[in-house]
């Protein structure tokens, strides 16, 4: 079973300085997070469910949108993103590994009595900073073209004389 990152989506955008730095708006936030953590997901085979807290908003219900081996979240009015991931972790069997990013110290404390494990948010940010950088340099390195030799290059010359002959209808000699 795959190990499972739960992430507080609201804690990780108020911890990020690029977001802030660039500007970006709340949807602009949550699109960015987002994809890193679909890269984040393919790089490192953990499950990610990024959870928004809809505590405040008109959400009727909560809504669920599967990206793979991402889950988008977003909580009803009047759940709070922490008692979701709560509930999720106390359902989530022992055996399998969970780790949760958040800020909220309350939450850590909560998360760590269940059996999880927990990370702050600039802790997952650079995390995510840090194996995008590591992938962008292995795909450099692996997508530069290096000549690899070719099967004719390591026959004895004796049989690629053969096989040419064939290749042109004549009988070898």
């Amino acid at each position: 079973m795959k190990p499972l990152l739960i992430v507080d989506g609201y804690n990780v955008i108020g911890a990020w300085t690029e977001a802030e730095r660039q500007k970006w708006s709340i949807d602009e936030c949550r699109d960015h997070l987002l994809r890193l953590l679909q890269d984040y997901s393919g790089y490192s085979g953990e499950e990610v469910v990024l959870v928004f807290d809809g505590y405040q908003s008109d959400r009727k219900i909560r809504t669920e949108e599967s990206y793979g081996t991402l889950t988008l979240v977003y909580t009803r009015h009047g759940e709070t993103a922490d008692a979701y991931i709560e509930r999720l972790v106390a359902t989530t069997p022992r055996y399998r590994a969970v780790r949760v990013a958040t800020s909220d110290g309350l939450e850590q404390s909560q998360i760590l009595s269940t059996g999880a494990t927990r990370m702050t948010s600039r802790e997952l940010l650079r995390e995510l900073r840090h194996l995008r950088q590591r992938g962008i340099e292995q795909h450099r390195v692996s997508s530069s073209y290096v000549p690899k030799k070719s099967l004719a290059s390591r026959l004895p010359e004796e049989t690629l004389q053969m096989l040419e002959a064939m290749r042109r209808g004549n009988e070898p000699k």
